[in-house]
């Protein structure tokens, strides 16, 4: 038990830390009166035109993601680029599958017209 004691200490500190920074704003600030104009939307000065909180179209959301896949795999090519040398034909033909199972997914996504945009 006594092997634990760090464990227990940092994580009784780091519950301590995160309580008294979540409270501090409540004792500051329980005062302070909201009031409906400073709840409002803002819009250059003028009067909201509509509603502040519109419902996005799903395509920005499905892009986003698409780019975020695409994009974390290409990080797998550099340490590859580096150690090619090193990790010979079977390093080299583990990428090429990696990179046929890429091409395939993105052909999918291509034919499923998840990249369209009308």
């Amino acid at each position: 038990m006594s092997e634990f004691a760090p464990i227990f200490i940092y994580l009784g500190f780091s519950l301590l830390v995160s309580l008294i920074l979540v409270g501090l704003p409540f004792l500051f600030f329980a005062n302070s009166s909201t009031y409906p104009e400073k709840l409002s939307a803002y819009e250059c000065g003028f009067d909201p035109f509509g509603d502040a909180r519109s419902r996005f179209d799903i395509r920005f959301y499905l892009v986003s993601i698409l780019f975020i896949i695409f994009d974390l795999e290409v990080t797998f090519f550099f340490p590859w680029a580096i150690s090619l040398n090193k990790i010979d034909l079977f390093g080299f033909w583990s990428m090429m599958a990696f990179l046929l199972i890429l091409t395939i997914g993105f052909l999918y996504e291509w034919k499923r017209g998840a990249l369209d945009w009308e």
